[in-house]
């Protein structure tokens, strides 16, 4: 609704309003990045200061004003100098990532290799020294193969970052919280709804200030923003025909503590199972390990996964094909018909895309869920991941290709996200050597043997582990879980939080043998009836002693003269029945099973639109492990006769 004049406006005439500030915004953002994308600018605004020598502020709208890179509209459009402020941030903001790619580049270049395929463990320290703080090996492998491309084509190294790459697209959305509140507010009315007022054009190219209203949207707030929630200004996107809003929020949770723990989880990440966890506890300096085998096997989306991958590859490929034929060397008369078919293709290829995004979605927030719904069942106060973000595609392994094309960048993000709202910390170990050495014997000296399965410990595989030294024989993640919770748990008072993303993190390796929690064992019947009558377990008092054998009970076949098996008759023993009039019905449709759902579905078998995953279910442990009640038991057994299961 337009506030001045009362006007309601539909749904598809906003998502037109908010579409042309959309394109607007970013035709602007794109010419402030393309004008100052120069070695020279960029440069003057990796310094800090201006030309008059004055520190640059904080805020990416009030350097670029003070560097003099304002943002013009151009084509007679008008624009208030707030929405000149978001553009100028949106630009700033690109520019400042241009500079940190920049300064990755001067490094690889400073300390460019002999071999840029493989650098020797010198040339690695070298380069090292030199690089910014929090760079990764597969952001400096990535880099050094873009520096490698350039030279094997203009046969020099290039100089700078703008000779190897241009300027950055622009990015479709609307930085509202650069704005004050005379162009956008956010306002709560309840626990579900909010309003938003934001200015938008009235017209594609708006020549006036009466070609710009406030508009009053509603907002229908999802179910995960509590009501002490608090709302901050969203950005603002157009995806298809709808209005999006990426609302941040805000709430109060306590501090997890970095040391101090004593149950811990462990995950490990996988191919086809995507994580493998297991439960430590640290006591007197000594780790073990319950003995269970968490497991979030997402084989079945995984697989999917895969295929949409694939074939998004061809329709990019068959794109590409119907570009090229319909160029200037294209007849007149094949060229329409080309560019329908380049724009199906097209079509056909962004919905994939989405495909792909959503079910990611989807698999990394039921992941994330599994994860800390675990360590919350058996009390554990930290979540011990893999740091696997220098892995990578690497030659021709179809294993790599998989695990790059995974989520476990969004899946660790959403485990920090919701560790931190129950309390749990989040911390990333490192990974060298987790699936190669025996967790139970040497510390990291003794190296596991890897087969296919267990029954075929002869062979080459990577799927079980087998220790000739312990005689340990378990699942090759299952090893490795163990050995990260044992990392985690013994090297837990060398763990630094990154200022910046406020990230915990081990990179000091300390190897301790994980022990197994021996449990007692289960009593005999005997023992629980004397246990509960005070008497001798093989002396019966009340029972006179038994002076004659029990017979013995007659066999089947002794008593009866017909053979009965259960294999099938291989010809009908009786004539089938004569078909007279209708056939009869079939199955009679259930109306008892539940409806349908489609979407996100949140329950216990971690379901993911239509796909299911198969994962363990969360089970709590006995009070001495965790703080929470003993795990459930079959029906039928007293409390009495159960045995707890203590570490």
């Amino acid at each position: 609704m337009v506030e001045a004049t009362g006007e309601a406006v539909g749904g598809r005439l906003l998502t037109a309003r908010c579409g042309w500030l959309t394109a607007l915004t970013g035709r602007m953002a794109s010419g402030v990045v393309a004008g100052h994308w120069s070695a020279a600018d960029l440069g003057l605004l990796a310094s800090g200061r201006s030309v008059d020598g004055r520190v640059l502020p904080v805020k990416g709208w009030m350097a670029l004003r003070r560097l003099g890179w304002t943002a013009v509209p151009g084509g007679g459009v008008y624009v208030s100098d707030r929405v000149r402020r978001v553009v100028e941030e949106q630009a700033a903001r690109m520019l400042r990532a241009a500079v940190y790619r920049r300064s990755v580049v001067a490094a690889v270049l400073g300390c460019w290799p002999a071999d840029p395929g493989r650098r020797t463990d010198a040339e690695w320290q070298a380069l090292r020294a030199v690089l910014p703080a929090g760079v990764t090996g597969a952001e400096v492998r990535n880099r050094t193969r873009q520096v490698h491309g350039h030279l094997r084509v203009h046969g020099v190294l290039p100089v700078d970052l703008v000779e190897v790459e241009g300027p950055p697209p622009e990015a479709p959305e609307v930085l509202l919280a650069a704005a004050d509140r005379q162009l956008v507010t956010l306002d709560r009315v309840s626990d579900t709804q909010a309003v938003l007022r934001v200015q938008l054009p009235l017209t594609p190219t708006p020549t006036g200030r009466r070609d710009w209203a406030v508009h009053t949207i509603p907002v229908t707030l999802p179910p995960n923003v509590p009501a002490a929630a608090r709302l901050c200004t969203p950005t603002l996107r157009v995806v298809g025909h709808r209005v999006r809003l990426d609302l941040p929020f805000t709430i109060t949770v306590e501090t997890a503590r970095a040391v101090g723990h004593r149950v811990a989880v462990g995950v490990d990440w996988g191919v086809n199972t995507l994580l493998t966890a297991t439960v430590g506890r640290l006591n007197n300096g000594r780790v073990a390990a319950d003995g269970r085998m968490l497991r979030y096997d997402a084989t079945v989306i995984s697989a999917k996964l895969h295929r949409l991958r694939r074939h998004r590859e061809t329709l990019a490929t068959k794109r590409e094909h119907y570009a090229r034929l319909a160029g200037p060397a294209c007849p007149d008369r094949h060229r329409q018909q080309l560019r329908d078919l380049h724009a199906r293709v097209d079509a056909e290829h962004a919905r994939v895309c989405a495909r792909i995004r959503h079910l990611n979605h989807a698999l990394a927030w039921s992941a994330a869920r599994w994860t800390v719904e675990q360590a919350v069942a058996v009390g554990a106060s930290v979540v011990y991941l893999e740091d696997l973000t220098t892995l990578e595609a690497r030659g021709r392994r179809a294993g790599n290709v998989r695990l790059s094309g995974q989520v476990r960048g969004r899946v660790a993000a959403n485990i920090r996200h919701l560790a931190a709202k129950a309390g749990i910390a989040a911390v990333t170990v490192p990974a060298r050597g987790t699936s190669k050495h025996c967790p139970r014997c040497g510390a990291g000296s003794s190296v596991l043997h890897h087969a296919p399965a267990p029954d075929r410990v002869g062979e080459r595989g990577w799927k079980w582990a087998v220790c000739r030294r312990c005689g340990l024989s378990g699942d090759r993640d299952w090893a490795a879980a163990e050995r990260i919770v044992a990392r985690g748990l013994l090297g837990q008072v060398h763990t630094r939080t990154d200022r910046t993303t406020g990230h915990r993190h081990i990179q000091t390796i300390v190897e301790g043998n994980v022990a197994r929690a021996r449990r007692p064992q289960k009593a005999t019947r005997a023992a629980r009836r004397a246990n509960r009558t005070g008497r001798d377990m093989f002396v019966r008092a009340d029972r006179p002693t038994k002076t004659r054998s029990t017979p013995n009970r007659p066999s089947r076949s002794k008593t009866s003269t017909i053979e009965t098996s259960p294999r099938a008759p291989e010809w009908r023993a009786a004539p089938a029945p004569t078909l007279v009039g209708q056939r009869p019905a079939g199955q009679v449709p259930q109306t008892c099973r539940p409806a349908a759902r489609s979407g996100l579905a949140r329950d216990p078998q971690h379901r993911t639109g239509f796909h299911r995953v198969r994962a363990t279910p969360v089970i709590g442990l006995n009070p001495d492990y965790g703080a929470t009640a003993d795990r459930p038991h079959p029906p039928g057994m007293s409390d009495k006769h159960r045995q707890p299961q203590r570490i």
